[in-house]
């Protein structure tokens, strides 16, 4: 499996698109945000979160530089620049027999880029919130 789940993931972040993260990810799915003290649990909390991320880092360069895949689990490091602040982080995806991400985990740095993600997700999670209301 973890040849296919580390490229699909890839292609969702790359296009944007959230419609692939219905098949990518565990109806039980856990995310873990560098900003946000507790998990989010469930597929639709977790497909928010990553939804306002991909958002967050359209057009500020975002790439990966670095990846270390095994049978079930990955880290990838990833860098961007948002608002002339490099940031630096990596996403750890663990997932489940049936190919599906079940443990989502991002880590970042600096402290200045963890700071601004903070404000800007919460911008992003805020919009996302109120349209679905």
């Amino acid at each position: 499996m973890q040849t296919a789940v580390v490229p699909r993931w890839h292609e969702v972040a790359k296009s944007g698109d959230p419609a692939g993260l219905e098949d990518l990810l565990a109806e039980d799915a856990v995310f873990h945000s560098p900003v946000v003290h507790t998990p989010q649990r469930g597929r639709a909390l977790v497909t928010m979160y990553l939804e306002s991320a991909v958002n967050v880092f359209r057009d500020t360069g975002f790439h990966y530089v670095r990846e270390v895949i095994g049978e079930n689990d990955a880290v990838l490091e990833f860098v961007a620049t948002i608002d002339g602040i490099h940031v630096n982080g990596v996403d750890m995806l663990h997932w489940n027999a049936e190919g599906r991400i079940d443990d989502f985990k991002v880590m970042i740095r600096p402290l200045k880029a963890v700071n601004l993600l903070h404000r800007m997700m919460a911008q992003m999670l805020e919009q996302f919130s109120s349209a679905k209301h």
